[in-house]
């Protein structure tokens, strides 16, 4: 299993909206950054373990869990002309652009804000989300990691 971090903007698409949709399940649109689309063909698996977490906000920070519940597949938006993620470049025999459909399990008890989460960067290794520069919506985290975060939640 394999564990992950996704970043969106609550304004776009939060914890809330993903609850509220069809079997709390939602395809993971819109990445155009090839790093962050190398780690959902490559690496994401059902069922692996999701952060979900919300960027550009008041607050950033860790709100929920999610879990991976597809296999990688092509992002439709990358041929809409009509959608901000559309990609001219994008050939439908070879595309660009793939997702995964994530799915909720639930909120966390309290957010673990980006401020409490750098408190702990010592204890958390070499964590992308608190690197420098770091602007990935994507990331990888360890198991050792994950359970750190989940160990926080609740003290």
């Amino acid at each position: 299993m394999n564990y992950w971090l996704m970043k969106s903007e609550p304004d776009a698409f939060g914890i809330e909206d993903l609850k509220s949709r069809p079997e709390q399940t939602e395809p993971w649109d819109g990445v155009r950054n090839y790093q962050a689309r190398n780690f959902m063909r490559d690496a994401m698996k059902v069922g692996d373990g999701v952060f979900f977490y919300h960027s550009n906000c008041k607050v950033p920070g860790i709100v929920g869990i999610a879990e991976v519940a597809s296999k990688p597949y092509p992002d439709p938006t990358q041929f809409d002309p009509d959608s901000k993620y559309y990609d001219p470049k994008s050939d439908p025999d070879d595309p660009r652009w793939i997702l995964v459909d994530v799915k909720f399990k639930r909120d966390l008890d309290r957010v673990l804000s980006l401020a409490e989460i750098k408190e702990h960067a010592d204890a958390l290794g070499d964590f992308a989300l608190v690197r420098k520069g770091n602007r990935l919506s994507i990331m990888p985290l360890t198991e050792q990691q994950w359970n750190y975060l989940l160990e926080l939640e609740t003290s």
